[in-house]
């Protein structure tokens, strides 16, 4: 197995430990989550550490990474110590449910990528590794967990397949948050969305900001559009 780290623009990091590899979905919440730099930010279930260290090349106060994993959490913690933002991003070994219960900070922003194989759909490969995360971590408990851990104007930005959202914004909603944006992501154009990343807030939205967002033209070529989104995150 090819053990080097993965290298972006500004950082490099490891990913062969963690149940949670690089992937294009991390990537592009990572990307369309917007940051201030004053922004205390907390990221649930961060697998390498990949969306922190891209959060902080934008420019954040500090980040704190909940794993329940413990070998993706060491993985994550390396990661971060090998970065420029060292002394701003922190690894936790921890269930999300636990630390919502005994943390008393609470965050600007909230990020996840959650797990979303659910029973036969999990691959054989990802059972061992995800089964912790998706049979310990509804949605009930990881919008309950972000309710205890959020500012009462702070935002909580996520990542699901099309197929879950509806499910997902139906139980966001009973627990009191409101979608106030959303990207739509199309595979290949021509296509359906197949992902979508949302951020929602617990104040009352007049209207969602809705866009789509293109990765691949038919050829399976990327768009200039996905090019130019990360241009300050991949090496050319």
């Amino acid at each position: 197995m090819d053990c080097r780290p993965f290298f972006f623009k500004k950082f490099g990091l490891f990913h062969h430990r963690s149940t949670m590899k690089i992937g294009t979905d991390a990537i592009l919440l990572a990307r369309w989550t917007e940051v201030a730099a004053t922004d205390d930010v907390l990221d649930i279930g961060t697998g390498c550490g990949l969306i922190p260290l891209m959060l902080a090349q934008k420019g954040i106060n500090s980040a704190d990474a909940v794993e329940i994993d413990r070998d993706s959490y060491e993985e994550a913690a390396q990661n971060f110590s090998n970065s420029a933002w060292k002394t701003r991003i922190f690894a936790i070994n921890d269930d999300i449910k636990h630390y919502s219960d005994v943390c008393t900070k609470k965050y600007d922003l909230v990020v996840s990528n959650p797990p979303f194989f659910f029973g036969d759909n999990i691959p054989e490969k990802a059972k061992k590794g995800l089964a912790r995360h998706t049979n310990t971590l509804s949605y009930s408990d990881l919008l309950a967990s972000v309710k205890k851990l959020m500012k009462p104007d702070g935002r909580f930005s996520l990542v699901l397949p099309a197929r879950e959202s509806t499910t997902f914004l139906q139980e966001a909603e009973n627990q009191g948050f409101f979608l106030k944006k959303e990207q739509k992501i199309i595979p290949v154009e021509g296509k359906e969305p197949n992902r979508i990343n949302m951020q929602l807030v617990v104040n009352q939205v007049d209207k969602v900001e809705s866009e789509t967002f293109v990765l691949r033209h038919p050829d399976h070529s990327f768009t200039k559009e996905y090019k130019d989104f990360l241009k300050d995150y991949y090496l050319d």
